[in-house]
């Protein structure tokens, strides 16, 4: 039999996950701003989305504020899961679960809609495709992991509503 208090705690490969944790909103930030920084300056933004510009690309204003918008809660949503890791709240498991099923469908989705806003821009171009293969990867190994560790179970405890709450909840 395993000792409950020897995995208990952020450690085993949790470590590999809370370093994931820990980077997301650093890469996020590091890749993204800079993107999204440059459309915005020299008036950029300006000749791509205004009707009477030769630079002109219809709907290109409706694709990048839904990728803005999309990429802001990816961010805040990591702040958030960092908070859950660090203070080994019951919900990190699923909320982790979650964005990872979140990026997994952004990213294809993401790449149809540019693919149709730009038509010579291929759906999945060779960064696209390492893009997703690496989410894909990440999923495969740590969804399972998430919902059949033991270590993750008996970390991920503080804050669970307790289940005479939950009953009770359920019966009213």
């Amino acid at each position: 039999m395993v000792d409950n208090n020897r995995l208990k705690g952020l450690g085993g490969w949790l470590i590999l996950v809370g370093l994931g944790v820990l980077i997301r909103p650093i890469i996020l930030l590091l890749t993204i701003f800079p993107i999204f920084k440059s459309i915005f300056e020299n008036g950029m933004w300006e000749a791509l989305t205004a009707k009477g510009s030769e630079l002109y690309i219809p709907y290109f204003s409706s694709l990048l504020a839904a990728e803005l918008a999309c990429n802001i809660i990816f961010f805040l949503a990591s702040i958030y899961l960092f908070y859950l890791f660090f203070s080994k709240n019951y919900l990190f498991p699923k909320v982790y679960i979650a964005i990872s099923v979140a990026s997994l469908v952004f990213i294809p989705l993401d790449s149809w809609l540019v693919n149709k806003v730009f038509p010579d821009v291929s759906v999945f171009d060779p960064e696209t495709t390492k893009e997703f293969i690496l989410v894909l990867i990440s999923c495969i190994i740590w969804i399972p992991y998430m919902l059949l560790s033991k270590r993750v179970k008996i970390t991920f405890v503080e804050n669970m509503p307790e289940k005479s709450q939950l009953n009770t909840e359920r019966v009213s």
